[in-house]
């Protein structure tokens, strides 16, 4: 029974930071791949940042050097650092993981003010 649970989203004025965590059951984080999907309205669902279970990051280009993605093995949880953001961050947060097989949280809402 695998769940993620995001928490951490909410308003921020630009140029302000958010960090968003996401607790997991029923899954190994050492074996996982996990990361953070986002989705602006009308655009589609994007991937964010991912971490392996080696812990290799990857970034998608837009938050390179503004966000860093983080894992915690013994709380099972993964988060996103969110600095410098901007109004086009605005977005659901969603956290995921592929073990054992592709799974997404609910969403958490960023709202990042002008």
């Amino acid at each position: 029974q695998v769940q993620l649970v995001e928490s951490g989203g909410g308003l921020v004025q630009a140029g302000g930071s958010l960090r968003l965590s996401c607790a997991a059951s029923g899954i190994i984080v050492s074996l996982s791949t996990m990361g953070w999907y986002r989705q602006a309205p009308g655009k589609q669902r994007e991937l964010v940042a991912v971490v392996t279970g080696g812990g290799t990051t990857n970034y998608a280009d837009s938050v390179k050097g503004r966000f860093t993605i983080s894992r915690d093995k013994a709380k099972k949880s993964v988060y996103l650092q969110m600095n410098s953001l901007k109004p086009e961050d605005t977005a659901i947060y969603y956290c995921y993981v592929n073990l054992p097989f592709d799974t997404w949280g609910q969403g958490t809402l960023v709202t990042v003010s002008s």
